[in-house]
C-alpha cells in the first residue's frame, strides 16, 4: 500500500450579487478526496457520479501535476477516489474543489513547501478566476483581486473575512446544470459607467456591511447590474426566487456563481421560511429543486487525521 492522503474541500459560494469574480464564500459541506501514492487510477461516488467518472478526473490530476511542475518536479502516479457531496454544474464550485484538492493533495505528499499565495496562484490560473478557489483553500468570505508586481509578475490580494456564528445560508439547488461557460458567454462585452458604478457601490457596501454586521444592508448590496440579469434568461424564474427569498425574510439573495442555484443569506429563524418561498418561486416556474440548509463555512480545505 502506498503513501496516501485524505483531503477535504468545500463547496462555494461566489459573486454573492454584486462581487463579480472577486467575492466568494466557504460553505459547510465538502467533497472528499483520498490520494494514494504508488497506482493510478479515478473513481467517483455520490453528486454527478457519472460525469465524474467519465471524465476521468481530469481536473484534479491537471492541479496535482501543476504543483509538482512549480517546483520543478516530475508528478509520480496517483490514484484518486472522491466522494462527491457538491451538487456539479449547479454554481457550488465543485470544480474549485477538484483543483484545491489536486494542489493541496500535492504539496503534502510531495512535501512542495508551497504557501497559501502560491496555491491561491496556481489555482486561479487553472479555474480562470480567483472568486470560487479563494474560500475553498482558505474558508470564510474572502475578497480577492488581481494585481501585477513589475518584480514578481502576476499575483492575487487577498482578505479572508470571518463568518459570524448566526449566519445561515439556504441554497435552492435547481434540477438542471449550467456550464460556466454558457453563463459567461451570455455576458456583454462592455457595461455603461453607470452600470459599473452601481456594483462598486453595492460590492463595497457587502463588505462594509459584513465587517460591522449591518445585517439590514445586505439586501441592497446583493443588487447586481452586470451578470444576474443577464443570466436570468438561462434560470427560469430567478427574479421571482430573489424576490420570494427576500419577501421571506432573507438578508439578501443572489445567483450562486455561475448558477443555476440561489443562494440566500439568513438568520437563524428566517431559514425554513425561506426554504420554502424559494422551492414554491422556482415550482412554480416548472423548476424541480431542491433545498440544502447549511452555515458559511470558517475552514477551508483541510487533511483529514
Amino acid at each position: 500500500m502506498g503513501k496516501g492522503v485524505r483531503v477535504l474541500v468545500p463547496a462555494t459560494t461566489a459573486n454573492l450579487g454584486a462581487g463579480f469574480d472577486c467575492l466568494g464564500m466557504a460553505l459547510s459541506f465538502y467533497n472528499v478526496f483520498d490520494f494514494e501514492l504508488g497506482s493510478e487510477g479515478f473513481t467517483a461516488a455520490g453528486e454527478g457520479e457519472e460525469s465524474l467518472r467519465a471524465s476521468g478526473g481530469r481536473l484534479i490530476y491537471r492541479a496535482w501535476q501543476a504543483a509538482y511542475r512549480y517546483r520543478n518536479r516530475s508528478a509520480p502516479p496517483v490514484e484518486i477516489r472522491l466522494q462527491s457531496n457538491i451538487p456539479i454544474s449547479r454554481g457550488l464550485g465543485s470544480s474549485a474543489t477538484a483543483i484545491i484538492a489536486g494542489l493541496f493533495a500535492a504539496n503534502h505528499l510531495g512535501e512542495l513547501g508551497l504557501d497559501d499565495h502560491e496555491l491561491l496562484l496556481l489555482a486561479a490560473e487553472i479555474e480562470g478566476h480567483p472568486d470560487n478557489v479563494a474560500p475553498a483553500l482558505l474558508g470564510g468570505l474572502v475578497v480577492t483581486a488581481d494585481g501585477n508586481d513589475e518584480s514578481q509578475g502576476q499575483t492575487l490580494h487577498y482578505v479572508v473575512l470571518d463568518p459570524p456564528d448566526e449566519l445561515q445560508a439556504v441554497l435552492a439547488v435547481p434540477a438542471f446544470e449550467l456550464s460556466t461557460a454558457e453563463a459567461r458567454s451570455v455576458l456583454p462585452k462592455s457595461v455603461s459607467h453607470q452600470d459599473a458604478v452601481f456594483n462598486v457601490g453595492r460590492a463595497a457596501l457587502f463588505v462594509a456591511a459584513w465587517t460591522s454586521e449591518r445585517w439590514d444592508l445586505l439586501g441592497k448590496a446583493m443588487d447586481d447590474r452586470l451578470h444576474q440579469p443577464m443570466r436570468g434568461a438561462l434560470v427560469p424564474g430567478l427574479t421571482e426566487v430573489l424576490e420570494a427569498a427576500r419577501g421571506a425574510g432573507a438578508l439578501g439573495a443572489a445567483l450562486s456563481g455561475a448558477g443555476p442555484s440561489v443562494v440566500a443569506l439568513t438568520l437563524g429563524q428566517q431559514a425554513a421560511a425561506v426554504s420554502e418561498a424559494m422551492g414554491q418561486a422556482f415550482q412554480d416556474h416548472g423548476i424541480e429543486c431542491r433545498i440544502i440548509r447549511t452555515t458559511p463555512a470558517k475552514q477551508g480545505a483541510y487533511l483529514a487525521d
